[in-house]
């Protein structure tokens, strides 16, 4: 039974993950000679446990979630308690209350709740499509993401709150809203933006908006960021410097060359050869998950799969856009790429439920 289940697996899919997982170490690698094996080995267990929780989740039933409107509101209830829960036990990094620490590993609640985020919508609209014309469902559902995206802004952690927010737009999108519904949404969304930087925003949130309009004007500073992470893209050439001798990298130019700016580290010691194999891995993997999709026997699993596929292209957006210097520094990892283990193995047990879905669509 077992050897049966592993066969149908979507091994097109798992191959692309493992691909990326292996570009990320590679990166991570070069850290053994300069500040020990810990990064690495750590980075490399996350990895193992993941996949070993991806097998564990696609060899489970998904209809538990489907079929069980209360377990997913006990899961909700877990996941808006860890948010309350960091504000006033958490560890404070750079700024931002995100982190539980328990020895020498770490546990980021937003990261389950945009898991939570994704299986309470997807179940949502998944009985109610026909009926989301109705403002109410906008509304109802709107509660369930605004509770999250609150507690996460007081942590403060823009970034995340704008992948929640962008999870159930996005999902509400799928499931059929109305154009004119959206356009009021995001007319709201902008007024309350705009509030926000006088309201709730923080001097070094706004400086991180500013040095995206001009870096130059705080070089040193606010900018420094930005401006290293382009440095590090722009020097990789074809075929990069290769594997520990990019200098921005290796030298510590680059900030958080590891989690955030880990696309400008590839960048810069695989050259163009490596960001394309990344592009490449993503492209594979979202068609993958696209074909489940559509072959999809209910709208759970649809609407699922989508919110997932969100998930993924919100972070990959993100994160290589403020590489680029495209978009403002959010704190945004790239999936299955950088150093990290909460985003890591939730992004695996996300793939662990669309491969259940997968399974059982045979």
């Amino acid at each position: 039974m077992f050897l049966y289940f592993l066969k149908k697996l979507d091994w097109v899919m798992i191959i692309s993950i493992l691909a990326l997982c292996a570009i990320g170490l590679l990166s991570i690698y070069p850290t053994i000679y300069s500040e020990g094996m810990n990064i690495f080995y750590r980075q490399l267990i996350f990895v193992i446990v993941g996949f070993f929780i991806m097998f564990v989740f696609a060899f489970l039933d998904y209809r538990i979630f489907k079929n069980h409107p209360f377990f997913l509101l006990t899961l909700y209830f877990i996941s808006v308690l860890l948010l309350v829960g960091v504000l006033i036990f958490g560890r404070q990094i750079r700024g931002a209350t995100s982190w539980f620490r328990f020895g020498g590993f770490g546990l980021e609640p937003v990261e389950i709740a945009k898991l939570v985020i994704i299986l309470i919508l997807a179940e949502y609209f998944s009985l109610r499509h026909i009926e989301l014309y109705r403002v109410r469902h906008i509304v109802v559902s709107g509660i369930y993401m605004l509770i999250p995206v609150a507690l996460v802004f007081f942590q403060p952690d823009m970034g995340s709150a704008m992948v929640l927010f962008f999870l159930w737009l996005g999902i509400m999108i799928i499931a059929g809203i109305k154009l004119k519904q959206l356009l009021v949404l995001f007319l709201i969304a902008a007024i309350l933006f705009g509030l926000s930087w006088f309201v709730i925003l923080r001097p070094y949130q706004k400086q991180r908006i500013i040095a995206f309009i001009n870096p130059y004007l705080d070089p040193l500073g606010s900018g420094y960021h930005r401006i290293q992470s382009v440095i590090a893209v722009g020097s990789g050439g074809l075929f990069g410097r290769g594997l520990g001798h990019g200098s921005q990298s290796q030298l510590k130019f680059l900030p958080d060359r590891y989690t955030d700016f880990i696309f400008a580290s590839i960048a810069e010691e695989m050259g163009f050869v490596g960001v394309a194999l990344i592009f490449i891995f993503y492209f594979v993997l979202f068609l993958r998950i696209l074909k489940i999709s559509i072959a999809a026997s209910n709208n759970f699993s649809r609407l699922f799969c989508v919110g997932t596929m969100i998930l993924f292209l919100f972070h990959i957006f993100i994160n290589i856009g403020m590489n680029l210097g495209l978009v403002p520094i959010a704190g945004i990892s790239l999936p299955f790429v950088s150093s990290g283990g909460s985003n890591l193995l939730v992004n695996f047990l996300c793939i662990g439920i669309i491969q259940s879905i997968y399974l059982r669509s045979q």
